[in-house]
């Protein structure tokens, strides 16, 4: 008798399983994302340096402000969800060859900047500290000056890998110098006016999805 219950039990089970089945709701396949799309940013740049003469990169000024519309102001693709924003940041140098021979040319310098929202809310910041001691520690010389063989005074010194997450919603972003320490042959400086150059910018990218 007991074993007659068992088997009706398991056939009862066995006829309710596909019932069961049918009741439940079919998973849905998770969404594909698109593929992450990186490229050179559109630089909108107040200052524009020049190009380098090693690297063939556009170098750019960073001014001191709080407006953003008065920064280097780099336009997000449009995009879903959140983008990466990327670029080297370099000291500000006035390179002097005759300064460098006589061995006076040892300058030390600290630049912060802000990456800022069209409407001012700050994202992240970004800072580089170094050093010259000689014409070696140049990352680069920029074309189109009245110096010897046409290249211009101002060279970026040192490089600073930045990487930023700016949020979704965003389509430019501005770059804008808050403070900057140099010490220099010509003296301390720590004292920024709204313009002046804090640092240089090079190698802007931006990674996204595309919507």
């Amino acid at each position: 008798m007991l074993r007659s219950v068992v088997v009706i039990a398991a056939a009862v089970t066995m006829a309710l399983a596909p019932v069961d089945a049918q009741r439940r709701p079919a998973r849905k396949a998770p969404a594909r994302q698109a593929p992450l799309t990186k490229s050179i940013a559109a630089v909108k740049c107040p200052a524009l340096l020049g190009t380098g003469v090693k690297t063939a990169r556009i170098f750019c000024d960073v001014p001191a402000g709080r407006d953003p519309a008065d920064g280097v102001i780099v336009t997000i693709p449009p995009h879903t969800g959140t983008a990466t924003l990327s670029f080297d940041l370099h000291a500000r140098h006035t390179y002097s060859e005759a300064e460098t021979r006589a061995g006076r040319a040892f300058s030390q310098y600290m630049a912060v900047i802000g990456v800022l929202s069209m409407k001012g809310d700050l994202i992240s910041r970004a800072a580089i500290q170094t050093e010259f001691r000689s014409a070696a520690s140049l990352f680069d010389r920029i074309s189109g000056g009245a110096g010897p063989n046409g290249l211009k005074a101002v060279a970026p010194v040192g490089v600073e890998q930045v990487y930023v997450t700016v949020p979704a919603g965003l389509t430019e972003v501005s770059l804008l110098g808050e403070t900057l320490d140099a010490s220099t042959p010509a003296g301390h400086e720590t004292v920024v006016l709204p313009g002046r150059p804090v640092a240089i910018v090079s190698n802007v990218q931006v990674e996204y999805r595309k919507k």
